[in-house]
């Protein structure tokens, strides 16, 4: 019977050989004695077995409050631990219980994160995984050979469904591809969700209609399921090809739903990522992270930017990237969305880091607060794309470019 294996960080004052056994026991068959019924026979078929500890160092002070120990030692390791999947089988929120659940509750830990998650083969069989993704991606915006260009309406709250319409007008004529609400946005007092639709999508028809170039608009739907499904068919009867889910809000089996309707295109937002990851001794990494919403469906998925507005580093948005990329159970692709605080002056730097143009680069305040206006960030941001992919750094790329050199000027000291 195949197993799923997970791979944790862990921090804890005892053995971490002890330790891990008690999470195996906790997360599966066992509790914290021997009770009636639990048979060699039921463990042998059923209990987690941990399948290997590396001890990585030992500190003096604990990460997490948990067991105190009793001479100031706190032992770090790399432990994984495996599952049948008969104890879950194909259950993503069972699955989830079992790999992120009362263990994190655990006193044996001062620490423990869920690093990574190796998915059995049999899971392709079950899970359809993104229904766009990548290369769909590329074929509804009509864009190859570079990233996908995209843009967040701001201000975040407060446009009416016609200013909205307008700004996306002006975005549409300076050659965007991609357009999203803010998360904060859904339905608002002045901004209707069903009337934002309506005319977002008169403009977006029209200029495809005029060029043939449909431009990709991620309505954000997030709601409750039978909500998110109204919104959904809103979005599909008014033309459009994208709906953006706030999925730490919505949750697994919520987003997993409306990925399953499989006519637009599912922007993940990760929203509330940092309460889940910013500690380094809890919560989850994002190379198990991305593998479960992959599972879910999502075809885009934010992975923050390189010189971020945020707290994170660029070598975590880096393997963040580099695991959207790679493929999972076959070919599963899920396009990584750049993000935070971008103008064109992140470009060299992230495909120097990836080498990769399979992604959507998304720019707030660096297309919209262009000297020259937005169209002139759109180009800007074209420009600095190509320049990187030419080897070209910032200064080279300004002297060829005059709305890169423009970026430059307003952004280049941020």
């Amino acid at each position: 019977m195949e197993r799923i294996t997970a791979t944790y960080f862990i921090e804890t004052p005892f053995a971490p050989e002890a330790a891990a056994t008690v999470l195996a026991g906790e997360q599966s068959s066992g509790t914290f004695t021997a009770v009636p019924g639990e048979t060699e026979e039921l463990k042998q078929r059923f209990a987690a077995r941990v399948e290997s500890v590396e001890f990585l160092e030992t500190v003096s002070t604990p990460a997490i409050p948990g067991a105190e120990s009793t001479n100031n030692q706190y032992h770090r390791a790399i432990v994984k631990v495996s599952w049948s999947i008969e104890n879950f089988g194909y259950n993503l929120p069972v699955l989830i219980s079992t790999l992120q659940g009362n263990l994190y509750e655990i006193r044996q830990f001062t620490g423990l994160k869920l690093m990574d998650i190796d998915i059995p083969a049999s899971y392709a069989n079950h899970f359809s995984g993104p229904k766009f993704g990548i290369e769909g991606c590329r074929k509804l915006t009509g864009v190859q050979n570079r990233p996908l260009i995209g843009t967040i309406i701001k201000p975040s709250v407060g446009l009416t469904p016609q200013q909205t319409a307008t700004l996306v007008e002006t975005l549409a004529n300076a050659g965007i591809d991609f357009i999203k609400d803010d998360e904060l946005l859904s339905s608002t007092a002045n901004s209707p969700f069903n009337e934002r639709v309506d005319e977002v999508m008169k403009v977006i028809n029209k200029h495809a209609d005029k060029t043939g170039k449909k431009i990709m608009y991620a309505f954000n739907i997030s709601g409750e399921i039978d909500e998110m499904l109204e919104r959904y068919e809103k979005v599909v009867n008014a033309g459009g090809t994208c709906a953006m889910i706030s999925i730490n809000s919505v949750g697994l089996a919520g987003t997993k739903k409306i990925c399953d309707q499989g006519t637009l295109a599912i922007h993940g937002h990760r929203n509330g990522w940092g309460m889940l990851t910013r500690h380094p001794l809890l919560g989850i990494d994002f190379t198990a992270y991305q593998k479960l919403w992959c599972l879910a469906g999502v075809d885009q998925l934010h992975v923050n930017g390189i010189q971020n507005k945020f707290w994170e580093s660029d070598d975590s948005v880096v393997q963040s990237i580099k695991a959207c990329l790679k493929p999972l159970l076959g070919g599963y692709s899920v396009l990584p969305v750049v993000s935070s605080g971008q103008w064109g002056g992140q470009a060299p730097e992230t495909y120097r880091r990836t080498q990769t143009t399979d992604l959507l680069y998304m720019a707030g305040g660096g297309i919209l607060a262009h000297p020259m206006g937005p169209a002139a960030g759109v180009t800007a941001l074209q420009q600095a794309w190509q320049a990187a992919v030419d080897g070209l750094g910032i200064e080279d790329a300004a002297k060829i470019y005059p709305e890169f050199a423009k970026s430059v000027e307003k952004f280049g000291t941020k």
